[in-house]
């Protein structure tokens, strides 16, 4: 069965100068806002569509891989993943990289590294960024 999650943005004011604020409909999760220099400049305790996007990443990659290594009778006790994703204004998300470090008992760094690989091409939120390159560096623990 299909799921649907929303999320909606209100946006007051021009680019630079304006503010929104990202709300999280299906998860109850709260408000957050959001502001052009969050997004091009520093943070200052906003968020910003590439945090947004690093944090749907990060926890897709992490199901997936979770999932392959589960399946192919390694299930992992932890991975960490960070996703940082890098934006350039005037040209957009130019890539994204993705570190994970797991503890995975039975499997050797090779294969853990071939695993995560796997994971990154086909995790669901990998997929709809095909336009952006992907890079990866994974450990073992």
């Amino acid at each position: 069965m299909a799921t649907t999650r929303t999320a909606h943005t209100v946006w007051e004011g021009n680019l630079v100068q304006g503010h929104g604020v990202v709300t999280f409909d299906s998860s109850g999760i709260g408000e957050q806002p959001v502001t052009w220099a969050s997004r091009a400049e520093n943070a200052n305790g906003k968020t910003s569509p590439e945090e947004l996007i690093a944090a749907a990443h990060s926890s897709c990659f992490s199901m997936a891989l979770s999932h392959a290594l589960a399946g192919a009778g390694t299930p992992p006790t932890r991975l960490e993943t960070n996703a940082d994703v890098s934006f350039q204004p005037g040209e957009g998300i130019t890539g994204i990289h993705l570190t994970v470090r797991g503890s995975v008992p039975g499997l050797d760094a090779d294969k853990f590294a071939a695993a995560a690989e796997d994971a990154k091409k086909n995790c669901p939120v990998s997929q709809a960024l095909t336009g952006t390159t992907i890079t990866l560096t994974a450990e073992l623990a």
